[in-house]
């Protein structure tokens, strides 16, 4: 029993959706839920809340004011499920003698209730089977984690322990991980080290002239002794050199370790993009867009800017503050301790307040994260946004996610603004101390003036940079979030590695043989047990419901998931032991919803074949049925085409698709709904460009309009992630089983539309 049953039965309360409203079920004496699953329509499609319980003896059903119905494992039912234009339907049938079905019930819901159903029936099956044959069925497995080997409720793909170790707080050893990328630039860093231990020492020459000068040129003036300019001269020019080297010296380190920063963030950029695009498609299915761009583009130059500038002005902190405690120590050991006084309390504050703004720099990140969200989804849709006249929602979404980011802030801000006063106030006060405590020393003899104003001279220095080094605890934090999220990306592994030891291809004739292939989606098993022979030149159709397993047979074919078990080979070469990129170059895809970049025509034609000849670029165009409309855009192939292809219409933009796909010439072809979103005259024009693309090429093609994949050797028929027929469209009519029933249902509906356009029509008349 699952982990969650066993918490909730403990409760005495049954498994049920947190936001369940209706009557609770009666269930008997050791009767545990297993599976359930909503419901959201009654049978006139109206809107009604309802729920399906699997138990460990019976179906339950709660649907509209009917109350709960069960029906036992024991009596011969069947359990299954179809979907057509976004509305579902659960089918609860009678096995009879004859081997026909007697439909009992049926219940709808839409397809956001659709996740949950082929567990659920996977379920009842199961405790079906068990009650039928008198052998208990075994509990479902627990749901572990695979990180930590954790329990985790039916049904729940994310651990929340997990989750919350990734949402740990950043630590600011993660800057010394940035050093990786500085290892190259180590010469220039240390170059840039002793530019910097030069200028700070040469800062530091003129409080120490001022000793001799106040001491043996000032004071004996004011006690008549005349000034000796020659004297004069030599101190100024001291002071005058001093100021000059430590100004060249200063430009020089800030020069370089700018350029190094600059260079260190660059790599640091072009590295963790190139990772990106190295990932799975199942990394990208929990990300935001405006998430990855935040981090790749304005974390990555809060890190440039830490390096070249905070990190710098630290590093010159701490070396001012070692070197003038030293002057200080060798000058007056008593008035040096009086100095460092404040220095164990402001060691204190700056250790309380990074405990507070390590946590609140990350949670500003997040909280930007969704500023920048909004803007990457509201821009490139910015045509529904106007269509739907929805203007005003969004920018009041862009205004809500603004507010929580500067609410944040403001939290953040009353800890830093309350800091920095505070050791601005506290040298201060050491200051005035020093003075205290000098003018004592003075007036015993113990020094001289001269040394007096020498130490306020550097113990102005030794201030500023000890305020200034405090101040550094803010960005060391900013950058240290920015980093942790950085290196979330660089640390994540591929689910689709690169072999080991690849093999290459040969001349690919494009046989492909899928063996016994199952697949988890995480802790959730969508493909079982599917075997097929795809020979080369042959054409597939793939059928089948909605959340059957067809588009994820066909992912995994172009291999953006890898099998869980079983395995896919192309030619009898295992697509695990062949390089990544050089599998895909054999693959062409043409996608129901195709994807332009910003650029010309010519330019999106030859995406997969980058330095494709002008004249190739045309004959793929040719072959698409694409040229004709091309040449009457105002610039033909040096079109520029908006982003995500705005200003072509469908049909235009598939055809170009068409003629990509056509240009890199694949020897496996996919299609994946190709012709769904287009009007009819439109779709012709596409299969005529599809009929040129298939020829010579192992093609499989995914449509819910059975009647564009006629052309097919053979269709497969999926469902609930296994194949259940395989055939032509003849003999899958003849044999009555699930692509009969697919086939007439969409018959049916085709008739049904028909008929109301009819009567619309009669009813204009």
């Amino acid at each position: 029993m699952p982990q969650a049953t066993l918490e909730t039965m403990e409760a005495g309360l049954p498994v049920l959706p947190e936001d369940w409203s209706g009557p609770r079920p009666q269930l008997m004496v050791g009767e545990q839920i297993e599976a359930w699953m909503k419901l959201d329509l009654d049978q006139s499609l109206q809107f009604m809340p309802g729920l399906v319980l699997v138990t460990s003896r019976r179906l339950m059903v709660c649907s509209g004011q009917q109350g709960w119905q069960s029906w036992n494992h024991e009596q011969k039912f069947s359990l299954d499920f179809n979907d057509h234009a976004g509305v579902g339907t659960l089918v609860l049938s009678e096995h009879q003698a004859d081997g026909s079905q007697n439909l009992l019930t049926s219940w709808r819901y839409t397809l956001a209730c659709a996740a949950g159903v082929t567990r659920l029936i996977n379920i009842y099956d199961k405790y079906r089977e068990a009650a039928l044959s008198g052998v208990a069925a075994t509990p479902e497995e627990p749901n572990y984690c695979a990180q930590c080997l954790g329990v985790m409720p039916a049904g729940q793909e994310i651990c929340s322990r997990c989750a919350r170790e990734q949402n740990a707080p950043p630590s600011t050893w993660t800057l010394f991980r940035l050093w990786r990328f500085a290892k190259p630039y180590r010469w220039q860093l240390l170059s840039g080290f002793l530019l910097m231990l030069a200028s700070t020492a040469a800062t530091l020459v003129p409080p120490y002239l001022t000793m001799p000068l106040m001491d043996e040129v000032l004071i004996p003036y004011q006690n008549g002794v005349h000034i000796d300019r020659m004297v004069v001269g030599m101190y100024l020019g001291g002071l005058l050199g001093a100021a000059l080297l430590a100004w060249a010296l200063g430009w020089a380190k800030t020069y370089i370790l700018a350029l190094v920063s600059e260079r260190i963030g660059a790599d640091l950029r072009t590295e963790t993009y190139e990772h990106l695009l190295k990932l799975s498609l199942e990394y990208f299915g929990g990300k935001r867009t405006g998430d990855l761009m935040a981090r790749i583009g304005s974390e990555s130059d809060r890190i440039c800017v830490f390096l070249s500038l905070h990190l710098l002005d630290f590093a010159t902190d701490v070396l001012m503050i070692v070197m003038t405690s030293i002057i200080l120590f060798s000058i007056n050991p008593w008035l040096a301790l009086v100095t460092l006084l404040p220095l164990p309390l402001i060691a204190w504050l700056i250790h309380v307040v990074r405990d507070r703004l390590r946590t609140g720099f990350e949670k500003i990140d997040r909280v930007w994260s969704e500023v920048t969200n909004v803007l990457a989804d509201t821009i490139p849709g910015i045509r529904v946004v106007k269509a739907f006249a929805q203007e005003k929602r969004e920018a009041e979404r862009f205004r809500v996610a603004n507010q929580h980011n500067l609410a944040v802030n403001d939290r953040l801000n009353k800890v830093w603004s309350l800091f920095s006063p505070t050791v601005t106030l506290l040298t201060e006060i050491g200051l005035l101390v020093v003075w205290g405590f000098g003018i004592w020393q003075v007036s015993h003899n113990d020094i001289t003036v001269g040394v007096l104003t020498a130490f306020l001279a550097y113990i102005g220095r030794f201030y500023t940079r000890l305020d200034s080094m405090s101040r550094i605890v803010s960005v060391t934090q900013k950058a240290a979030a920015g980093a942790k999220r950085i290196f979330d990306i660089l640390d994540h592994v591929s689910s689709v590695p690169e072999p080991a030891q690849p093999q290459h291809l040969p001349a690919v004739k494009g046989r492909i043989q899928v063996e016994q292939v199952g697949f988890r989606y995480g802790n959730r098993s969508v493909m079982q047990d599917v075997t097929l022979d795809i020979q080369p030149g042959e054409m597939i159709g793939l059928v089948g419901h909605s959340g059957s397993g067809k588009s994820t047979l066909v992912n995994l074919i172009c291999r953006f998931y890898d099998v869980s078990e079983g395995a896919i080979r192309i030619d009898g070469l295992d697509i695990r032991s062949i390089p990544v990129a050089e599998y895909r170059r054999h693959i062409g895809l043409v996608l129901q919803e195709p994807f332009l970049f910003f650029g010309t025509i010519a330019e999106n034609i030859a995406y997969g074949k980058p330095h494709a000849t002008r004249e190739e670029i045309v004959a793929a165009a040719r072959a698409a049925h694409a040229h004709e409309f091309i040449l009457r855009l105002p610039h033909g192939y040096d079109s520029m085409v908006g982003e995500r292809g705005q200003g072509l219409s469908g049909g235009e933009r598939q055809r170009i698709s068409i003629a990509r796909a056509l240009l890199i010439d694949p020897r496996i072809l996919i299609m994946d709904e190709a012709t769904s979103a287009v009007d009819t005259e439109t779709e012709k024009e596409i299969q005529k460009a599809l009929d040129n693309l298939v020829k010579g090429r192992t093609t499989i093609a995914i449509a819910h309009r059975l009647s564009t994949l006629r052309k097919a050797d053979r269709l497969v028929v999926m469902d609930r992630g296994r194949v259940v027929e395989v055939g032509n469209h003849d003999t899958l009519m003849a044999q009555e089983g699930a692509y009969f029933r697919l086939y007439q249902a969409q018959l049916r509906n085709v008739e049904a539309l028909e008929g109301a356009t009819e009567q619309d029509a009669g009813a204009d008349a």
